[in-house]
């Protein structure tokens, strides 16, 4: 059974840091794309970053210089570091799997995700 569990979430003021965590289990993680969304109240779900088995990284245009996604593949865990953040960012992040061995642009679209986390909520108080 996949899981993808994502913690780390909270309240944190404007210009603060968060860091969140997403831990996979039951999927071969080493081999796939990873990424992270997330969705706002009444908008759509958006996508924030992703990354390859490899490390290499993609990231929308729009969180690029202040989020910072990694990956440990011996601990099967995906990271989202969030730095200078605004109140435009709060949201539910969720952790996403892409398909084995699938690009990681693919991943980038949320019709390209094969498993996705139940979320974590992020605050941001101006």
């Amino acid at each position: 059974q996949v899981q993808l569990v994502e913690s780390g979430g909270g309240l944190v003021q404007a210009g603060g840091s968060l860091r969140l965590s997403c831990a996979a289990s039951g999927l071969t993680f080493s081999s796939r794309c990873m990424g992270w969304f997330r969705q706002a109240l009444g908008k759509e779900r958006e996508f924030v970053a992703a990354i390859r088995w490899s490390g290499g990284t993609y990231y929308s245009d729009s969180m690029k210089g202040r989020f910072t996604i990694s990956r440990d593949n011996i601990a099967n865990t995906v990271y989202l570091q969030m730095n200078s953040l605004k109140s435009e960012d709060t949201a539910v992040y969720y952790c996403a799997a892409g398909k084995t061995l699938q690009s990681i642009i693919a991943v980038s679209r949320v019709d390209g995700v094969d498993y996705w986390g139940k979320g974590t909520l992020v605050t941001v108080s101006s």
